[in-house]
């Protein structure tokens, strides 16, 4: 490597850029929560349409995220990570402007398409930057500054709202990205992966599953569940995201090879990461409109109130990062995975028109504990439960299951909201934010359970040894060498 190739790829620098982008990606999940209120009285609209302006951008962020890691894979990761930040800052801006409702979920949803193409990259690039024995730290930090998003999501929208107005959630992204841009173009080391090729079908296939599935979860407290367009949607839905599994077995280079899958450790931290974004998402979606509507919190009070959960990731992480490495990340992604639970549950019970914030604080620190001890080791776990040359196709994997999991929450919660109760009286709003609260609990309870799914660190470590002693007799396990396919131990990788 060159001495320029060498300062650019600096992992210093990778840190910083990757973890700024990362930001912007990440707040923009929730920025608009606290927000909600404002924009509707505003622009007006339902629950249902205000779905959108959260589903929106995380939907198209979901169903591109693979598709973006292969465009990196392809073109080059740097140069479309550039691409990536470019869509998404000038999405920003046409959302600030949105004249209307329908104006507004239409830039959400080119927001989520350049946040698609940027964020599975900043993990490839990261990694790319960073040694080995310092990517847990490293990841850590990555993953404290998003957990610092979601954290000042509310915050930072409450916030901007109250005090100036609501476009200036997203006018907040035009100077980091402009700022971002240039550093990345001067500081970032261009890379590809060889081979890598593009799958258009299993694309169209993800996306049109996907977007049935959340389109009819969405529409069915609306339309009614046995509505012909509903029904019509779930079953297409289905049938397409059952064609994007057979595409992904049979086919030669699909966007997401189900092979990976036969590893323990890709399949059940892949698992944890779709049910703990269902009920996380789910759940600060209502909770932030609680805060305001039920309790009277203004936008920068709920904001600020929730920091207990959303803004402990930034204090925490680091440290659950730092023991990744230690002991590995299973037993710690699990503990928080439990804690989350422990807290939806916890705030289920004690929800109600007149609970008061301190009845209200011990939910809010055991969620924000739980989710913190999640965050770094979970990225952790992706990057290492694959070979080096499949770590973009993982890191855009898990985002997008993350992803698919914040609009399905959304989804399945609202309608659980608004089968139960709903806006008015306030005592509604309790009738329905309960059970949802619960149904979120559970499902992150689910999400736990699959974290333990992941191979333990001590039988990481006899696999080695014992493949280790294979290789000095000169046997070569299936999932060796270069071919990519997943050999009889490539669930025991080391986290």
């Amino acid at each position: 490597m060159s001495q320029q190739e060498a300062r650019r790829g600096g992992a210093a620098w990778a840190l910083v850029i990757t973890s700024v982008a990362g930001f912007m990606a990440a707040l923009d999940n929730l920025v608009v929560t606290t927000a909600l209120p404002s924009i509707r009285e505003d622009l007006g609209g339902a629950l249902h349409d205000l779905e959108w302006t959260v589903s929106a951008y995380t939907l198209t962020f979901a169903v591109l995220l693979m598709f973006g890691a292969a465009l990196g894979d392809r073109f080059g990761r740097r140069r479309l990570f550039m691409v990536g930040l470019t869509v998404f800052t000038g999405a920003s801006a046409a959302a600030a402007l949105a004249p209307g409702l329908d104006a507004l979920i239409a830039a959400r949803a080119v927001q989520g398409v350049g946040a698609a193409i940027m964020m599975p990259l900043t993990l490839t690039l990261l990694t790319a930057a960073v040694p080995p024995a310092k990517r847990g730290m490293a990841y850590g930090i990555w993953g404290a500054v998003n957990g610092l998003a979601v954290a000042s999501g509310p915050l930072i929208g409450g916030t901007l709202t109250e005090h100036v107005s609501w476009q200036w959630i997203f006018w907040l992204n035009v100077p980091l990205g402009l700022a971002v841009l240039p550093l990345a173009r001067l500081r970032l080391a261009e890379s590809y992966a060889p081979g890598a090729r593009l799958d258009i079908v299993g694309t169209v296939l993800a996306s049109g599953g996907l977007f049935g599935i959340v389109y009819a979860l969405v529409r069915g407290p609306v339309d009614g569940w046995a509505g012909a367009t509903v029904l019509t949607s779930l079953i297409a839905g289905a049938v397409l995201l059952g064609g994007f599994v057979r595409h992904g077995i049979r086919a030669k280079a699909p966007m997401l090879p189900m092979r990976l899958f036969r590893s323990r450790a890709f399949a059940g931290i892949n698992a944890a990461s779709l049910l703990m974004f269902l009920g996380m998402f789910g759940s600060i979606f209502l909770l932030s409109q609680y805060m305001q509507s039920v309790l009277g919190y203004s936008p920068t009070e709920a904001g600020l109130r929730m920091l207990p959960w959303t803004g402990m990731p930034m204090l925490i992480s680091p440290l659950a990062g730092y023991l990744s490495d230690r002991i590995g990340g299973r037993p710690i992604v699990a503990a928080g995975l439990f804690l989350q639970s422990v807290g939806l549950a916890w705030y289920a019970v004690v929800v109600a028109v007149d609970a008061s914030y301190a009845v209200q604080l011990p939910a809010l620190i055991i969620s924000g504990v739980g989710m913190s001890l999640y965050f770094a080791p979970a990225s952790n776990l992706v990057m290492s439960s694959v070979r080096p040359h499949e770590q973009g196709i993982a890191s855009g994997a898990n985002n997008a299951l993350r992803e698919v999991g914040g609009a399905l929450g959304i989804a399945v919660m609202s309608s659980i909201f608004s089968a139960q109760g709903g806006y008015l009286p306030v005592q509604s709003f309790i009738d329905g934010l309960r059970p949802a609260l619960w149904v979120g609990a559970a499902v992150v309870a689910l999400a736990a359970v699959a974290a333990l799914a992941i191979p333990s660190r001590r039988k990481t470590e006899k696999t080695e040894k014992a493949e280790g002693a294979e290789g000095a007799e000169g046997t070569e396990g299936p999932g060796d060498g270069e071919t990519g396919a997943p050999g009889p131990h490539d669930d025991l990788v080391t986290v």
